[in-house]
């Protein structure tokens, strides 16, 4: 190519008669040539490639501040871009719109966008939805990168208490930051899995005890153990919200309310056992009790903070209202018709089971959810073909909405698998950037860094190097190379 300033080069031709109209000027883009018209360009005079149909009067200075190379004799400008991305962008001046193809990153796509100075409406709504999702990754990854960080980083001004704060809330909040800190986590998910057993054993009656009114109520050793796992819970719930750094998010959270949830009815009934004997009788206490113990099932949505499974349960429900909404309306329509129509044809028979409309939705909603508990039947023969009729179309209506939830499930838990796996790569980038610069450039230096950050403390402070099949080993030989998060910028 023949760059700016060549004596070679020829004057520029300067010659205004032309119609901008009527000038076709060449571009080639990564070795792709394409001609263009001044009436296509035109329609769009922010952009780039409009740019360049006005910018040969201007000289030099003018043309090399849009393209890469220039030849006044073939009139072609050069471009050092990606091509396939170009293919692209230029649909806008042919249609209006622009598709991005399959294989071409997103965020690498819209910077090309930026260069050629197409504004992103253009993108059709398809594709932007694409680019919101990669985005939201790369701001997930960059999340998780930089909580890793945060933990790892001393900050000296920092208080003696903020230093406290910051290691109670990781003792607490993240298992995988120390040993002891998972050992924490194992010892929470027991007190949650023995406090639910003990709940569910204390209902036996041959575990239970008589007291002197001579009702029954919970074995003494079972109640020591639910008073061990409740002080076990308020202790942990209590130095998570000292220890939080946003207090007001911390109590608002699902999973925190939950913790509430699993507590609080055993200080109400411990409450009301001592004191409300006092203001009320004392079987409205007793019945008060009960009720609030039942609210001790609570718990067990615990576990959802210590399980990913249970984490990618709840999201993928909660991307799924609409199909959740379809199978609603679905067995809605279908508990409606044939619990209408079993009332009709069973009318005629003397010992009916279906009194009314409303008594016969029960009979609909176990016949379409092929449950089929045989209280309700029916005894007529055009009953019995409607009842046969409903639970296939139950099946169907079930089945139908199915496939939607599943996929969403199995996206979102992939997903934070790649998530997982793309912020651990981006902390091995970052150390290896780290690493060369202590080695100034030394093969062997480095070589020395490596192996005593395996046997000695070297990285005992930093980001431990994870290893996996995908982990790329020349990239530290290359003396320049740019992060994930900063190339997707």
């Amino acid at each position: 190519f023949k760059m700016a300033g060549d004596s070679r080069f020829p004057d520029v031709d300067c010659d205004g008669s032309e119609k901008s109209e009527e000038i076709e000027i060449v571009v080639n883009v990564g070795g792709v040539r394409q001609v263009f018209y001044g009436d296509n360009l035109n329609q769009y005079p922010e952009t780039r490639l409009a740019e360049l149909v006005n910018c040969l009067s201007g000289g030099y200075d003018s043309i090399f501040s849009l393209c890469d190379d220039y030849d006044p004799g073939k009139r072609e400008f050069y471009f050092d871009r990606d091509p396939d991305a170009f293919k692209c962008i230029i649909d806008v001046y042919y249609f209006g719109e622009i598709h991005m193809k399959k294989g071409i990153c997103p965020i690498c796509f819209k910077n090309e966008m930026e260069f050629w100075k197409v504004d992103l409406k253009f993108l059709d709504d398809c594709c932007k939805a694409h680019l919101s999702e990669k985005k939201e990754e790369l701001e997930e990854i960059a999340r998780r990168v930089q909580l890793i960080l945060d933990d790892l980083g001393v900050d000296a001004s920092e208080s003696r208490w903020k230093k406290c704060q910051k290691c109670i809330w990781k003792f607490l909040e993240k298992p995988e930051s120390s040993y002891p800190a998972r050992v924490i986590a194992v010892l929470s998910f027991l007190f949650i899995l023995i406090s639910s057993v003990v709940m569910c054993v204390g209902t036996i009656p041959d575990l239970q005890v008589v007291d002197a009114e001579g009702n029954r109520m919970e074995h003494p050793t079972l109640d020591s153990i639910e008073t061990a796992c409740i002080g076990w819970f308020t202790m942990e719930y209590v130095l998570r919200l000292i220890s939080s750094p946003n207090k007001l998010h911390f109590a608002l959270s699902f999973m925190n309310i939950v913790d509430v949830l699993a507590i609080l009815p055993f200080y109400v009934s411990l409450t009301l056992t001592h004191l409300g004997a006092k203001l009320m009788e004392l079987s409205n206490v007793q019945q008060a009790v009960q009720a609030l113990r039942i609210m001790r099932i609570a718990r067990i949505f615990k576990l959802a903070r210590h399980s990913s499974g249970l984490q990618t349960l709840t999201y993928a429900l909660k991307r799924s209202f609409k199909e959740l909404g379809l199978l609603l309306m679905y067995l809605a329509v279908g508990i409606f018709v044939f619990s209408a129509l079993g009332y009709t044809m069973e009318q005629s028979h003397p010992e009916t089971l279906f009194k009314s409309i409303p008594q016969s939705f029960w009979w609909a909603i176990i016949t379409m959810t092929t449950v089929g508990y045989g209280d309700i039947y029916p005894k007529t023969t055009l009953g019995k073909l409607n009842a046969a009729i409903s639970f296939l179309c139950g099946v169907i209506a079930i089945a139908l909405p199915i496939h939607p939830i599943i996929n969403n499930f199995v996206r979102y838990y992939n997903k934070q698998r790649v998530l997982e796996t793309a912020a651990k790569h981006e902390l091995e980038l970052m150390e290896l950037n780290s690493v060369e610069g202590k080695a100034a450039g030394s093969r062997s230096e480095l070589e020395d860094l490596s192996r005593e950050g395996k046997e000695g403390p070297f990285y005992s402070s930093r980001i431990k190097v994870s290893h996996s099949d995908t982990f790329i080993h020349l990239l530290s030989e290359e003396k320049h190379y740019r992060t994930r998060l900063q190339s997707c910028k």
